[in-house]
């Protein structure tokens, strides 16, 4: 009896002190439908795997960098999920861990790696920027499919195209490519102002910020052509409803969703071995399913899947990067300059 009772005594002590304790991690990513497939799909193997328990924290890019920053001092998150943009800024701000080495990243592709980021993040997606339109009402109208970015501004499709404006990376994506196409850059983006105010806006029925929203307006036929990128466009394709998406002839902004481990004193060795499993083939393959493209040239993806991704030669070599860099220094002048005067 007295060996029985030591035995609960020792073993109750062992689970309040942790020793049979599940690892856990706590990984900050999109919000939605991404979380589903997360939670459903991806993570499980891996939680088996490596005995942790993985908890999901949703949010978009913007609001798990401020929770982020917010808790600099005693670190929540172990590993976070954000598109390029404010990823540049995690690794600025230093958020980020280094980045350890893994056979794995070799096979990414150089749009998507740790170079990238300074060896503090890597690429575990690729989204197209570029145009979506209404098949059916394209066909019936006569219409080619659209081919360049000087298509929104084109007059036959007025009150008929619809954009993120600044505030969202498919609308700053936009602005970046009229420069380009206009003598500017992401250093001189004067040209890109100048398009989108004397051309661009007037031909669009509306800006929005609000992803839902722009699906919904192509679903009750007030648009027939977006700016908007190839994650969303497979969403929209899901559903039945006849979207296409075209990689414009002057280029494709790429957006990266990219993955660091959160700077802390107690980092764990699992939160490395997460990011490493996320950009492996058979993991980035899974990623397909919410419309990313795979960062790992040895993912292999149907023929169905891939039909809008960003997926193989040819169409990586229609992704262009984004100077982020320079971008995350003049986003807010930006900003001011389109409230002032597109807006």
């Amino acid at each position: 009896m007295n060996t029985i009772k030591t035995f609960i005594v020792s073993s109750a002590v062992a689970l309040s002190t942790g020793a049979w304790a599940q690892d856990t991690l706590y990984f900050a990513g999109y919000s939605g439908d991404f979380q589903k497939t997360f939670e459903t799909i991806i993570i499980p193997d891996f939680e088996k795997a490596n005995d942790v328990k993985v908890v999901y924290v949703p949010g978009s890019s913007s609001e798990n960098l401020a929770k982020l920053q917010a808790q600099q001092a005693n670190q929540q998150i172990d590993v976070a999920l954000f598109d390029d943009g404010p990823m540049h800024y995690a690794v600025q701000f230093g958020l980020c861990a280094d980045l350890q080495s893994s056979p794995v990243y070799d096979d990414v592709y150089e749009i998507a790696g740790p170079a990238k980021f300074q060896g503090k993040a890597v690429g575990v997606g690729l989204v197209a920027t570029g145009l979506a339109y209404n098949k059916d009402t394209f066909a019936k109208n006569g219409w080619p499919e659209p081919t360049s970015w000087n298509d929104i501004a084109d007059t036959k499709y007025v009150k008929r195209v619809v954009s993120n404006p600044i505030s969202g990376t498919f609308g700053l994506n936009t602005l970046i490519m009229f420069a380009r196409m206009n003598g500017g850059s992401e250093k001189n983006i004067d040209p890109g102002f100048n398009v989108i105010r004397e051309k661009v806006a007037p031909n669009l029925l509306a800006w929005t910020s609000s992803n839902a929203q722009l699906a919904q307006m192509f679903q009750s036929h007030d648009v027939d052509l977006a700016v908007w990128g190839s994650n969303r466009v497979e969403a929209l394709r899901k559903t039945g409803f006849p979207v296409g998406f075209i990689y414009p002839k002057e280029g494709t902004p790429a957006i990266v969703a990219s993955a660091c481990a959160i700077q802390k004193s107690s980092g764990s060795p699992k939160a490395q071995a997460l990011i490493q499993y996320l950009a492996s083939p058979t993991v980035q393959a899974k990623f397909a399913i919410e419309g990313f493209g795979p960062v790992n040239r040895m993912a292999k993806l149907n023929g169905e899947v891939s039909a809008e991704l960003p997926y193989g030669d040819k169409k990586l070599s229609q992704l262009v990067p984004v100077d982020w860099d320079t971008v995350n220094k003049k986003r807010a002048d930006w900003t001011k300059q389109w409230s002032r005067t597109v807006e």
